[in-house]
């Protein structure tokens, strides 16, 4: 069964169901970002309760500018989410092809790169978000700090996530290089997220 034409279209309860269902993907790549979003959206609720309020005027168009990062940022999620779904029902297609199948030679190399490439995306898109929340602590609405730290929570989780999604995909970029090179980038970002995370935590105790 192909994954749906958007994951974003569908009610949760059917987005759960096609994760749950015996099929390829969506699996854990379109989970990691959608997690993602689900962060990115808590915290666009923690800036909609700090805009306006007077206690918080001088910093508004640091909150309205957040506001659209926030609202973007999930978009993209949910369309990584998608992306994941494709791109792994590609690979898991040609890797049940012969290995000297005309077909799976040509479309083979950049199917591996976008099944990593995407979680690579993932990760940083969900570092990224991290970066935003941490800022927004000294400028949002204190009542909503323990939202701030869930949307931290489940940043960093999804960061988490879609490295798995990236290492499983690992073994079959081309080169050891290549491998040992993403890999260090990845693991230096998820410990920048974790570090933010930790910080963000103790700040909204």
């Amino acid at each position: 069964m192909p994954p749906p034409t958007s994951l974003r279209s569908l009610p949760l309860g059917d987005f759960l169901n096609s994760i749950a269902a015996k099929t390829p993907a969506p699996g854990g790549g379109a989970v990691a970002s959608a997690t993602a979003a689900l962060a990115a959206s808590l915290g666009q609720m923690v800036v909609a309760f700090s805009l306006g309020k007077k206690s918080l005027a001088p910093h508004q168009p640091a909150l309205s500018r957040a506001a659209a990062i926030l609202a973007r940022t999930s978009t993209l999620l949910l369309e990584l989410a998608d992306e994941d779904a494709a791109a792994y029902t590609l690979v898991n297609q040609l890797s049940k092809l012969p290995e000297s199948d005309p077909h799976r030679i040509k479309e083979w190399p950049a199917a591996v790169q976008a099944a990593v490439n995407i979680p690579r995306a993932v990760i940083g898109a969900s570092c990224d978000l991290l970066r935003l929340l941490e800022s927004l602590h000294p400028i949002t609405n204190t009542h909503l700090h323990s939202d701030l730290a869930i949307a931290a929570i489940l940043a960093e989780s999804a960061a988490r996530s879609a490295w798995w999604n990236v290492k499983a995909n690992l073994p079959l970029l081309p080169t050891p290089e290549s491998r040992a090179t993403l890999e260090q980038e990845l693991q230096s970002l998820l410990q920048q997220a974790q570090a933010r995370l930790h910080r963000l935590e103790l700040a909204c105790s």
